[in-house]
């Protein structure tokens, strides 16, 4: 009984990457509505994690190619627990994550949904550029970089919300910060 009720229930996801130690406050504030944030990789420091997990309550990330020790600004044990790969049950399907980056540009995609077929989406990072494919199954969701580091037009995320009738995901695009 608990576990229907639970699937029924509307789940706000922030899904977000590459914010190589920076955390745009506005994403940040967005997370505030949320029961989860999910970061895609390149996470860049500990105080990142620990501004999504003030405003979202949980985080879960995985480990991006510029997440080493020698770039890390934080904990090293936050560091060691960032999985490459994580595989996220959400009310209505299954949210694989990974950073993207052990796939080479021009196959990403074929890679990404032949590696998750049973998922409902697959979200990763990596390129820094805002993509939302539903076209085939799974759905390969970039929510682009949501820091300062290469975020063309500006930040951005993608908010999922999840239940057991469906997913909808909406993008969010933020205007650059001036200096």
């Amino acid at each position: 009984m608990a576990d229907d009720l639970l699937a029924s229930r509307l789940m706000r996801v922030l899904l977000l990457a590459d914010t190589h130690g920076v955390l745009d406050a506005r994403i940040a504030e967005l997370a505030q509505d949320c029961a989860l944030a999910v970061h895609a990789g390149d996470v860049g420091g500990s105080a990142v994690l620990d501004a999504l997990t003030a405003a979202a309550g949980q985080v879960l990330a995985v480990r991006g190619n510029n997440d080493v020790p020698h770039k890390w600004r934080g904990s090293p044990a936050d560091l060691a627990a960032l999985p490459l790969t994580l595989q996220i049950p959400l009310p209505g399907g299954v949210l694989a994550v990974e950073h993207g980056d052990r796939h080479p540009a021009g196959q990403r995609h074929r890679r990404l949904r032949a590696a998750y077929r049973r998922a409902s989406a697959v979200l990763y990072g990596h390129s820094h550029r805002l993509l939302d494919d539903r076209a085939a199954h799974p759905w390969l969701l970039n929510p682009g970089a949501a820091g300062r580091s290469r975020t063309g037009d500006g930040p951005s995320c993608l908010l999922l919300q999840a239940q057991a009738g469906g997913w909808q995901v909406d993008a969010w695009r933020f205007a650059k910060p001036t200096r």
